[in-house]
């Protein structure tokens, strides 16, 4: 299912589609990848990644944030972005995610917005057939310089922001959509809890010093609060660029506990989801139902 970048729906799953099963005892995968400036370099070695994820039995597995490319300059994001629905990264996702049966959250690919010069950074989900179930577009863009390293970032010079936010079911339960520094604002969190989300996911490019002094503490916090998983693949290691990114790749539960993390180089983590045990935690811990709002 192919849906407009405009569409407003929090969950763009397709009424066309039957639900997917939810297992109590999900499987999923992190992957961590080191992207280049070459798309089919990195699609061939998303390829690779969720070969080994589908292999370890994951139901769904999760790329990394700029997973296609990794831009020698930000601005080369532009000239590789795709129409919406169509596309070199789009196809070889789908194509992959029906030939292994595997849900694919797939990071972010730049996405064209029509009237912008500039382009979405797009969260896809596709299903076990290839399908396409939601769209999330990076709503928090990192317009920041990074403490300690002269390195500076803004995102909103290509990027437009995305509005909507989005959750989707899936056979590890329902997720909520976010990406990279989306993590530093916990009130998209608080909604994706209301909306049902089970789990997240937060495919990330975190730079060195920040991922340092915060990844760690940021997800375990996200998924304590809300009582909820947390996935979440990063880029990791030395660019072609030149930048450095943190890696650390995490899942963690719904109590904040790390069940798995793979702190540097590419690869795949799995870890299972017990979601009795997340229904009990909240039945017995009720914090989301003791929130008041000011």
């Amino acid at each position: 299912m192919s849906s407009s970048p405009d569409m407003t729906s929090s969950d763009m799953t397709s009424p066309s589609k039957p639900l997917p099963t939810m297992r109590d005892t999900p499987t999923v995968a992190a992957l961590q990848m080191t992207s280049g400036p070459d798309v089919a370099s990195n699609l061939a070695t998303a390829d690779r990644l969720l070969r080994v994820a589908a292999d370890a039995g994951a139901c769904v597995a999760v790329l990394p944030e700029n997973f296609s490319c990794m831009a020698m300059r930000d601005t080369d994001r532009l000239a590789i972005a795709e129409d919406d629905g169509r596309g070199l990264a789009q196809d070889a996702i789908a194509a992959l995610a029906a030939r292994l049966k595997i849900w694919v959250i797939a990071g972010t690919i730049p996405l064209r917005v029509p009237g912008e010069r500039r382009v979405g950074a797009a969260c896809l989900v596709f299903d076990a057939t290839g399908e396409r179930r939601a769209r999330y577009d990076k709503i928090h863009l990192f317009d920041v310089d990074v403490p300690g390293r002269g390195e500076a970032h803004r995102e909103s010079a290509n990027f437009r922001p995305g509005s909507e936010v989005v959750a989707v079911d899936t056979p590890a339960g329902r997720v909520g959509l976010s990406v990279c520094y989306d993590l530093r604002f916990p009130e998209l969190y608080r909604r994706l809890s209301a909306d049902g989300a089970d789990w997240f996911v937060v495919p990330a490019a975190f730079t060195v010093p920040t991922g340092r002094a915060h990844w760690e503490v940021l997800l375990r916090a996200r998924a304590t609060e809300n009582l909820a998983g947390v996935v979440a693949p990063g880029q990791s290691g030395f660019h072609a660029s030149g930048r450095e990114t943190y890696g650390d790749s995490m899942i963690v539960n719904h109590w904040g506990e790390i069940l798995a993390r793979l702190p540097r180089g590419e690869g795949v983590v799995t870890a299972i989801f017990d979601r009795t045990a997340q229904k009990n935690a909240r039945g017995s811990f009720p914090a989301l139902a003791h929130r008041t709002l000011f």
